[in-house]
C-alpha cells in the first residue's frame, strides 16, 4: 500500500525485548532505500532518543538518525512547553526521564511544583507516590507519559507506567493528562514532525490497544503485525479492524 509516511512502534514490531525480529529490520532497510519519511514512536521513558539510536545500531543492525525517534518523553516536554504553566517539574521515573526534562530547561522541585509527571520507574516508593499527591493536591498540572499497565518483562507482565498513574489518580481523584499511544498529544506531534496528512500516513504496531487504537482513535491508517502483543487469534474479534494486518513486515506491499 502506497503511503507517504510512517509511524512505526519498536518493541514487538521492529524487534522484541532482546530479540531480533529480521522482517522489521528488513523493513526499516527498505523505507530507507526508498527514502519514505518514518518516525519511531515509543511510549517508553527510560531511554533517551540518543540510547535507543544506539541500541537499534548496536542490536538490531538499524542505523537511524536521532531526529527519527519520538518518545513519550519528548511529547511529554512538547506538551509542557505548548502549555507554559511554569519552569518546575516533580517526576517520578527513570533518570531518562528527568535528565530529558531538565535538558529541555525545567527544573525537578518537589516542594512547589508547575507540574507532576508520572512515568515508569523501578525504584518507585510510598514517599515518591505522597510527594506527587501533595503537590496535584496544591493545584500542579498532572501528567501521565502513557497509560500503559502493563510491561512485559522475562518475569511476566509488571506494573507499567500506567498503574502507577492510576494510583496516584485515585489518592487525588484528579485525572490526569495522558501523551503516550494511543492518545491524541502523542500522535498530534509525531504527524507533526513528519509534516504530512494523516490519511496519507500509517501507524504501524503490534499491540492493537496502543499502536493500532493510536490510529484509530486518531484518523491514521493502520498496520497491525501480529509478531508481538496482539496474536492472530485476535484479530476476528477486535472491536474495529485494523485498516491492513500481516503476519510478519515481510508480507509487506509497499506499491500496492
Amino acid at each position: 500500500m502506497h503511503y507517504k509516511g510512517y509511524l512505526i512502534d519498536l518493541d514487538g514490531t521492529i524487534y522484541k525485548g532482546k530479540s531480533r525480529i529480521p522482517a522489521g529490520e528488513a523493513f526499516v532497510h527498505e523505507l530507507q532505500a526508498r527514502e519514505i519519511p518514518y518516525l519511531f514512536v515509543t511510549n517508553n521513558t527510560t531511554r533517551t532518543p540518543e540510547t535507543v539510536r544506539d541500541m537499534l545500531a548496536t542490536h538490531f543492525n538499524i542505523e537511524t538518525p536521532v531526529s527519527t525517534i519520538y518518545t513519550a518523553t519528548l511529547a511529554t516536554i512538547d506538551y509542557m512547553n505548548d502549555q507554559n504553566l511554569g519552569k518546575k517539574v516533580y517526576v517520578i521515573g527513570e533518570a531518562g526521564l528527568k535528565e530529558a526534562i531538565e535538558e529541555a530547561g525545567y527544573i525537578i522541585d518537589e516542594e512547589a511544583p508547575d507540574y507532576v509527571v508520572i512515568g515508569l520507574d523501578w525504584q518507585v516508593d510510598y514517599e515518591k507516590f505522597a510527594l506527587a499527591t501533595l503537590a496535584i493536591q496544591k493545584g500542579a498540572h498532572f501528567i501521565g507519559t502513557n497509560p500503559d499497565l502493563n510491561i512485559p518483562t522475562e518475569r511476566g507482565l509488571m506494573p507499567g507506567a500506567g498503574s502507577l498513574i492510576a494510583l496516584v489518580e485515585a489518592a487525588t481523584r484528579v485525572k490526569p493528562v495522558i501523551i503516550g499511544k494511543p492518545k491524541a498529544i502523542i500522535m498530534d506531534k509525531a504527524i507533526e514532525h513528519l509534516g504530512l496528512a494523516r490519511e496519507e500516513v500509517v501507524m504501524v504496531g503490534d499491540n492493537y490497544l496502543t499502536d493500532i487504537r493510536a490510529g484509530i482513535d486518531n484518523g491514521i491508517p493502520t498496520l497491525l503485525v501480529t509478531t508481538g502483543f496482539t496474536k492472530p487469534e485476535e484479530v476476528p474479534t477486535l472491536p474495529i479492524a485494523p485498516t491492513h494486518v500481516v503476519a510478519s513486515l515481510a508480507e509487506w506491499d509497499f506499491d500496492a
